[in-house]
């Protein structure tokens, strides 16, 4: 559904540990992704059909962080709205080769979100 949070992703240089600690702490599950060249662990909810969020290995090279995702209609549109009400863009992909739009932003207080869009 547009406009909802609808993914959370959890980047981390130490994805092992953080699965060990997430895992333990909420009873998450962790699944690999597709081969490549970028470690990223689908992460499931007890009781959830369907993952729900994403465990990301930084290899050091930003910040270990936390963020939510917003689906939305059309990345291109909700990077410039953001823009005109104050935000920033930091990090645009569009068309990442998997069929799916997406970018971190920073709202007004700079605040770190994503948003995408699968087509």
């Amino acid at each position: 559904m547009d406009n909802t949070v609808t993914w959370f992703e959890v980047a981390t240089d130490d994805p092992d540990g953080a699965q060990q600690f997430y895992g333990g702490l909420f009873g998450w599950t962790f699944a690999a992704g597709a081969e490549g060249p970028i470690d990223y662990r689908a992460i499931g909810y007890p009781g959830a059909e369907q993952p729900g969020g994403g465990l990301y290995n930084t290899k050091g090279e930003f910040p270990a962080h936390a963020v939510f995702h917003v689906q939305v209609a059309s990345v291109e549109e909700t990077c410039a709205k953001s823009e005109e009400l104050g935000g920033k863009v930091v990090v645009k992909v569009i068309d990442d080769g998997a069929g799916t739009d997406f970018a971190y932003l920073r709202d007004v207080s700079g605040s770190l979100f994503g948003v995408f869009h699968r087509r």
